[in-house]
């Protein structure tokens, strides 16, 4: 935040802003100090926020609003760690499919379940359940 006051950038310090503030709520409802893995679910639910409103003012054809949109996602994913590689996910995808033993897609849920906490923050679970969606019924 200092860096984006120093600098004068004020989309930057505005983006910042945004992603203190929603921590603090969290830390106020809950009644607790977030600890990382809590502070990336919310950078996490921020970046799932700007992904829908971009397609929705993509839909509106309001570029302005999708540009804005954009760079806060572009700050907003600098705070989380490395996203891993496609190679990288098929692999813990197949290793995770080895080890829930599903019967099929009716168990993609258990799959999920395994995989969810290996990858908090370094993969978009949305494309993570597309991979296993796919594995499934392949």
């Amino acid at each position: 935040m200092k860096t984006a006051m120093r600098a004068r950038d004020s989309a930057r310090l505005s983006a910042v802003r945004l992603i203190l503030a929603a921590i603090k709520q969290r830390e106020v409802d809950e009644r607790k100090e977030l600890d990382d893995a809590e502070v990336t679910s919310v950078i996490e639910k921020m970046i799932k926020q700007r992904r829908e409103s971009i397609a929705q003012f993509e839909k509106a054809a309001r570029k302005d609003l999708v540009d804005a949109e954009k760079f806060e996602l572009g700050v907003l994913a600098g705070y989380l760690p490395q996203q891993m590689s496609d190679a990288e996910l098929s692999q813990a995808v197949d290793a995770a499919v080895s080890e829930a033993k599903p019967a099929g897609i009716k168990d993609m849920g258990k799959v999920m379940a395994v995989l969810k906490p290996r990858l908090a923050g370094k993969a978009d679970m949305a494309k993570v359940s597309a991979l296993v969606k796919n594995k499934l019924s392949g």
